[in-house]
Parts: C-alpha cells; structure tokens; sequence
C-alpha cells in the first residue's frame, strides 16, 4: 500500500475559518499519524484521531485508493484555561493507494478512544488449476 499525497480536501466537509492578518480566510489541514501493519487476516492501519467522532469523519474508498477525511474538534473543556497545545485542530485527510490484493467489500473500520482501526482484508487467491491441453 502507497502514501499518496493530496493537497484539495473535499468540499463537503465544513470548518469555521481562520483569519489571517491580510484578513483573508484560510483553513487549517492536517495529516493524522498512522500505523499500517500485516496481520494473518490482512492490513491493519491505525489512525491517531483525538477529539473526533464518527459523525465528524468519513472513510470513502474509490478507485483502489482509501481516504480518510474529517474535522478534529478541541477536546479541552470550554471553562478550561490552555497552557499548552499539541493536538492537532481542523480539517484531517490522509489518502492510501491500496494493493489487488485488498477485498474492498470486506473493509472494515472501527473507532474506539481517539484510534480508527482499518481492517483490509485480503482477497481471497484463485488455486491454482490444471489445463487440459487437447490435441487436434
């Protein structure tokens, strides 16, 4: 499975922007941390997403390629004071080229404590068979 990198961030998802001295508006897009590992089922991957829900992301696959896009919601409570920041904020997007050999059907995701797990399964292989070679 290749990173592919994606620069547009689709146009569905919706976040307040941001000023910027000049006074135009610009929104923040970040690229979450991931773990894709083998497992006997499969690939596994691992998205680091605090702060985010199901209903503020989405995983959409298309054409073999595997994207995962969304907004990160501050996990601070309002009546807090910040001192110090280092989650990210905005709008997420990460896109993955995925291999032949994934199962798109069987694609499961699953979010539990600020983790996505992406389970890819693999196609299943033909076996191998014998052909009958006919003479004339």
């Amino acid at each position: 499975m290749a990173e592919e990198t994606q620069t547009a961030v689709n146009s569905e998802i919706e976040s307040p922007p941001n000023e910027r001295p000049d006074g135009a508006k610009e929104r923040v897009i970040f690229t979450p941390p991931v773990d894709i590992y083998d497992s006997p089922e499969g690939l596994v991957l691992l998205a680091d997403l605090p702060g985010v829900s199901t209903g503020s992301m989405e995983l959409q696959i298309q054409d073999n390629k595997l994207t995962l896009l969304g907004r990160c919601q501050s996990v601070i409570p309002p009546e807090a004071r910040l001192l110090h920041k280092e989650y990210d904020e905005g709008d997420f997007l990460r896109s993955f080229i995925l291999s032949e050999d994934v199962d798109h059907e069987r694609i499961t995701a699953r979010l539990n404590n600020g983790v996505l797990e992406v389970v890819l399964p693999r196609a299943p292989r033909a076996a191998p068979r014998k052909i009958e070679v006919k003479s004339e």
